[in-house]
Order: C-alpha cells, then structure tokens, then sequence
C-alpha cells in the first residue's frame, strides 16, 4: 500500500470518528469535553475513552 494513501485513509476515518463523537455527544445531551480532540489524535482509542473512561465526580 501507497504511505500517502495509507496516511490519507487514517486521517479521513480520525476526523469521521471525532465527528462522531461530537454528533453522538450533541444528540445524547452529554458533555464531549476533550474527547474529540483525544479522537482525533488517537483514532478508535479516543472513542473507546469516550464510551468507557468515567469520570469520578
């Protein structure tokens, strides 16, 4: 596989995940915090975090 497309592909499905996240957040009333931001660097393991990490309060 081509690195550029190899790259381009990863990016593409990071900003789909945050986006997501985001939309996924804004429909449930939750609050996203950094969790698109953790997505967008991290990919899947951004949206792990977001499902499963909770917070104590």
């Amino acid at each position: 596989m081509d690195l550029t497309a190899f790259l381009f592909a990863t990016a593409v499905a990071h900003v789909g995940f945050a986006i997501f996240v985001t939309g996924h957040a804004y429909l449930t009333g939750e609050e996203a915090g950094n969790w698109p931001y953790v997505t967008l660097a991290l990919g899947l393991a951004g949206v792990a975090g977001y499902f499963f990490y909770d917070e104590l309060s």
